[in-house]
């Protein structure tokens, strides 16, 4: 991972993070609104529903050593923790994070753990844990095959890899137009992103870094309305007076809300998963 990037993600998770607990939560990824996206749902209760319906797709009902791999302030790896009775482990690349999840699990009393550390080149052995997950961190990643060959180098043998990740839709029929590039090229900027790839690439790469029992899923309708629902609740007066005191970046990133929305209502933007094991 290059420097400059390295230090546009930390520096905007660290401006960001405080603001977004503050306001939305402790869970920093899409809600679930059902296979069509019309289930009425308060926000926070469709990012767990989020987590259920991930677990219930990858078959997933028991683990013991977790990795979540960009985890934010520990949302999914309390989760995950509490429900399974599993020892959690996160990693993010942002010190202000890391430390916020390292008080909300002693504050749990959770076997969680937290720390620094870049997605490709983890500071962990080979075949370490039972189920790696990865919930929106990809898109952050310059290097998608090194990032999955990372996730799938510390998975034990039998384990189970979750991950689900903004990307494009699919080029193989028709490139992407100047226009679409362009939209994709403002959410990059936003949001600290190198690039996004389409589903297809993500499997392509997974089969080739050696994960087995692949499927896929693209599950855009289902968490499209999202964005919809944080740009209403952006504009409260706790979001507004937060952002005035967030940071350029910060305000930038609310600002630009609406090119997630609207990447999804033109199909450009696309929620992919992948799952898998070794």
């Amino acid at each position: 991972m290059t420097s400059t990037l390295y230090q546009q993600i930390q520096q905007f998770y660290d401006a960001s993070s405080s603001l977004w607990e503050q306001v939305w939560g402790e869970h920093m990824h899409h809600g679930y609104y059902g296979t069509d996206g019309r289930d009425p749902k308060e926000r926070r209760q469709a990012q767990i529903d989020l987590i259920e319906e991930l677990l219930r797709w990858a078959n997933v009902t028991q683990a013991d050593n977790i990795l979540d791999v960009g985890c934010g302030i520990g949302g999914s790896s309390l989760y995950l923790a509490e429900k399974f009775g599993a020892k959690a482990t996160g990693i993010t690349l942002s010190p202000v994070q890391a430390n916020r999840a390292i008080e909300r699990a002693q504050s749990a009393r959770l076997n969680a753990h937290f720390q620094v550390a870049n997605a490709l080149e983890m500071p962990f052995a080979d075949d370490s844990f039972d189920l790696v997950w990865s919930l929106e961190s990809g898109e952050h990643m310059p290097d998608k095959a090194k990032f999955l060959q990372e996730c799938h180098r510390v998975l034990k043998p039998g384990g189970t890899f979750i991950f689900a990740t903004w990307c494009h839709r699919e080029i193989d029929r028709q490139p992407l137009t100047a226009d679409e590039q362009k939209h994709l090229e403002d959410i990059y900027r936003v949001y600290c992103l190198p690039y996004v790839i389409s589903l297809p690439e993500y499997e392509q790469i997974a089969r080739k870094v050696g994960f087995k029992d692949l499927r896929s899923a693209d599950w855009s309708t289902a968490v499209a309305p999202f964005w919809n629902v944080v740009i209403d609740s952006a504009f409260t007066p706790a979001a507004f007076f937060g952002l005035l005191t967030s940071g350029w970046t910060t305000i930038q990133a609310a600002l630009s809300l609406g090119l997630m929305s609207r990447g999804y209502d033109r199909g450009l933007i696309k929620f992919g998963l992948v799952c898998a094991t070794k």
